[in-house]
């Protein structure tokens, strides 16, 4: 049996029970059936199967668990629900741009530069393992690049790039674009993690990546064109997104956050098709957002 066959095969077992829970039959069924679709033989023992589900686990951490009670096989994505969601989404992407060889005119990519992903593992090394990173950094408003030591607590991603948030010297957790970030060093020298960060907590109530260092959240209540408002139920703002009001003349949603510049420029996407409605200093701001760019022209 290939390779391409074996990878090909965990990629239908984990698209079966992406679907359903579902029985060692049923899952045989649906590879039997693929096998006649693609032209290849995923039939496989019972023995195969467990070893295919400890190589599904090793090569792509999807933890497949057999359910007793029931007598079927299900993911289980309980634990780190959002980390679990990611990895089937990244599975889904790998499993589609494997094929391009065959549809590279049927796939367009968008056109935008690396995101620094490269450094992901080594950032997570250095994070596990309380390790200080030394790097070179060039922000957007400063001409020339600065050499950074920092203590590195967490990763954050946002509208396609990634951050890692740590503390220079003594002063308050910053965030640094792993895009901007060149020449990454570990080295050996240890941190103590603090036991009072928590980065989930620390943005709970922010949207994007500007921390709101001490500032309370609000309650932010937007009214939506009808139109757009299918959009908004179908990929919220924020997790802290409850419906308020959903008729034929608006979506009127509530977010509970803190108002920073991310969340801000968010707004002003949505243009005419978006109002708010509280706080003041929240219509404020895009009231004279909108003004000035009025004025451009």
């Amino acid at each position: 049996m290939s390779k391409r066959e074996s990878i090909t095969r965990y990629a239908l077992i984990i698209r079966k029970l992406r679907k359903n829970p579902s029985t060692f039959i049923e899952i045989t069924d649906y590879l039997a059936l693929e096998s006649e679709i693609q032209e290849y033989n995923f039939t496989i023992s019972k023995r195969t199967f467990q070893r295919d589900l400890d190589d599904i686990r090793s090569l792509y951490n999807v933890d497949i668990q057999y359910d007793f009670s029931r007598k079927v096989y299900f993911i289980n994505i309980d634990d780190q629900p959002e980390v679990n969601d990611r990895i089937l989404e990244a599975f889904d992407t790998f499993n589609a741009l494997n094929i391009t060889d065959r549809l590279s005119n049927h796939i367009h990519f968008e056109k935008r530069r690396p995101a620094g992903t490269e450094n992901l593992y080594g950032l997570l090394h250095a994070i596990r393992n309380r390790l200080q990173i030394k790097f070179t950094y060039h922000k957007f408003w400063e001409e020339a690049p600065s050499q950074r030591i920092v203590k590195p607590y967490a990763l954050k991603e946002f509208n396609n790039r990634w951050y890692i948030l740590a503390k220079e010297n003594e002063e308050i957790v910053k965030s640094f674009g792993l895009d901007r970030l060149t020449s990454l060093e570990i080295t050996k020298k240890t941190f103590e993690f603090p036991k009072d960060y928590n980065a989930e907590e620390s943005y709970r109530y922010c949207f994007g990546i500007i921390s709101p260092n001490g500032e309370e959240p609000q309650e932010i209540i937007l009214s939506f064109t009808p139109f757009q408002g299918k959009y908004i139920k179908t990929l919220p703002i924020h997790s802290t997104q409850k419906v308020l009001i959903d008729n034929k003349e608006e979506l009127q949603i509530s977010l509970k956050l803190c108002i920073t510049h991310d969340l801000v420029m968010e707004l002003l996407s949505f243009g005419a098709e978006m109002k708010v409605i509280q706080p003041q200093l929240l219509v404020d701001k895009i009231t004279k957002a909108h003004k000035k760019a009025y004025k451009q022209y």
